[in-house]
Order: C-alpha cells, then structure tokens, then sequence
C-alpha cells in the first residue's frame, strides 16, 4: 500500500504543537530531520525524548498519512496552527510501500569500534575471528545502532576500558548497543534505563539475541533504585545530563568511570563545569560536531 507524505520546514519553537495536530488528524508516523543540512542523504534524524526539545533552530518534517488523506484538510489545520505558513510550502507526495527492514539491512552494514569490538546486523554472518567482539542488532528493533558519532564515541570508550567483571549502567539504553557491548566486553552485569518501553523491549530482545539476557536488568527512570556501578554511560541529551549530574554523580562508585554524550561541541564546556564537582580527569572528545566526556568519580 502506497503512503501520502506531508512535508514542511518549521522552527523548533513549533515542532511539538504541529506534531501533536498531525497525529491527531492522523498521521502514522512522523519524521523530524535538520533542515540546515543540504543533502538529505546526511540529515540527522532525532526523536526528542519526553519533555525534550529539538537540538535544530529550524526542523524539516515529514509524517506519513494513509493514501486517501484529505489533502486540503491537512493544509488548513497547518496553516491555522502557523498562520505566517505559506500553503505552497507543504509538499505533497505518494510514496511506494516497501519493507523498511530490508532497506535498513542493505544499508546497514558491519562497522568496528576501537580495537576489537563489532556491531553487525543480525542478517550477517560475521567471520571466526577469535579476538573480535561481536554484538549483533536487529535491525527490526534499532533505536541505535553505532552510526551516530555519540553511540560511535560511547562503543569506542567502552571498547578502551577494563570491563571484566564490573558492573555498569546504561542510562538512555535505546536498542541495548551500549549495554549488550560492555557484557560482550565482559562485564558482569548492567542495568539498562529508558523513558521509552518501546526501547527497553527492544533492549530486552537484542540482548536475547546475544546470549546475555540474564546479565541485564532494564528500568524505567522512576523504577530505578539508584545502585552505584563501577562503570556508568550515558548517551542522550545535553539538557537531561546537566538537570540530571546529582543523580548520575551518585550511581557512580568512588573511582569508577563515567562516559557522557549526545552531546553538541557548544555545550561541552558547561556540563564539564557541572561534573568537575564530582569527577576528575574529564576529557572531551570530539567527532563531527559531537563530543564524549569522560572521566573518573572522585
């Protein structure tokens, strides 16, 4: 079945109001992406977690309708929720069904972070490679998958630490990557935290899939007991980890590691400061326009 495709760029300022009415007039999904990148190809993609708001000043949307969605109708609920829109900058246009796992599998492919440590999609056999450690994702179930410089900073931080029999937390656990990769890597167990119980299934599968299930305990925030661990990580937002440093400093043992990222270059400098009140050695790492802090609990 063929979709109808709505798109439009808009300012972060209206994102959650124009969201919310185009899933109430119907829409089966909808898509948020950097509207100051030119290739479309090399968009971001971000879905905001609850409470959070877009990282971009101006947003392109697109949000998927079924075919026979009323056109005009979709125009007049945008144009009295935006009034200064033009209707002639909402693009119309049908798109062909297809099966979006196969098209993530065929442009997914496997990718090494740091010395030994692979992400390989579960239709992929990898080879016997004896010092390799591999962690395989569905790609039915990928919330992050290690294409993103911050999951790609976080895989190779882990891959450079001494896991073996420590205990980790994974706060914002998403698909699992970061969690299932420090038990491949050998820690003992890790408790997974996510806002989103979409994720934590898929968490929960993926680490089914790679054999260490039993050594992952997955939360929602306000179900976790704070547990100190000897290593924490922590991939989402820059707001959340400031708002969020009190908590995370105390679920971090004296002299464990902490990693933090999902992070823009231009907010680094403030959250160093915050953390600086409980960890030393903090370093910040830089790739694209991304950084990772790292450092040890004081």
């Amino acid at each position: 079945m063929p979709f109808l495709e709505l798109s439009l760029t808009l300012r972060a300022s209206d994102q959650e109001r124009v969201e919310l009415a185009l899933e109430e007039v119907g829409a089966l999904s909808v898509t948020l992406l950097d509207a100051e990148v030119d290739t479309p190809n090399e968009r971001a993609i971000l879905e905001p977690g609850v409470g959070q708001t877009p990282l971009w000043g101006e947003i392109a949307l697109q949000a998927l309708f079924d075919p026979d969605a009323d056109r005009a109708g979709l125009v007049h609920v945008l144009t009295d929720l935006l009034p200064d829109l033009a209707p002639d900058r909402i693009a119309f246009r049908e798109v062909a069904d297809q099966d979006w796992t196969r098209v993530w599998m065929d442009q997914f492919h496997p990718m090494r972070f740091g010395r030994r440590l692979w992400i390989y999609p579960w239709n992929v056999e990898p080879p016997a490679d004896a010092d390799a450690v591999i962690v395989r994702l569905d790609p039915g179930l990928a919330f992050g998958t290690g294409t993103h410089p911050t999951t790609a900073l976080c895989l190779e931080w882990l891959d450079g630490i001494e896991l073996a029999g420590r205990s980790v937390i994974d706060y914002g656990c998403g698909s699992g990557v970061l969690a299932i990769a420090a038990l491949k890597l050998g820690a003992a167990r890790v408790a997974g935290v996510d806002n989103d119980p979409q994720a934590l299934e898929a968490s929960r599968d993926n680490a089914a899939r790679n054999g260490v299930d039993d050594r992952l305990e997955l939360f929602m925030p306000e179900e976790f007991a704070d547990a100190p661990a000897e290593v924490f990580v922590a991939n989402i937002l820059a707001g959340p980890l400031g708002e969020l440093a009190p908590r995370f400093a105390a679920n971090v043992r004296p002299g464990g590691l902490l990693a933090l990222s999902g992070i823009l270059a231009g907010q680094a400098q403030e959250l160093v400061e915050r953390y600086a009140a409980w960890f030393d050695d903090l370093v910040v790492t830089t790739r694209e326009d991304w950084v990772r802090i790292a450092g040890r609990r004081r």
